[in-house]
């Protein structure tokens, strides 16, 4: 099992609250988070899919669909962040 080292990089947290409630297609995630590039996001995917915190399904049917979800790793990751978000709200002071 290998470490999802990249919690910290600028997309795999926003992949991860995408995902908490649903699986979704990559479109589906794409809409839904800030500006990023369809490039970036295949990225981010693929790392974490390689990671074992995001699991993905391809169907064939045409036009081709994908789907994407958390898997049980992913959640424990998710888990933490939201203990690290949480810390912060507590413990930083507003500026």
């Amino acid at each position: 099992m290998s470490l999802p080292y990249r919690i910290g990089d600028k997309w795999t947290a926003h992949v991860l609250r995408a995902l908490s409630p649903r699986r979704r297609r990559f479109t589906e995630l794409r809409a839904g988070l800030p500006p990023v590039t369809a490039k970036v996001l295949s990225e981010t995917l693929r790392t974490m899919e390689r990671d074992g915190t995001v699991a993905r399904e391809s169907f064939d049917e045409n036009p081709p669909r994908v789907e994407y979800e958390l898997t049980g790793q992913g959640r424990k990751v998710l888990a933490l962040l939201d203990l690290c978000c949480e810390w912060a709200r507590e413990n930083l002071v507003e500026t």
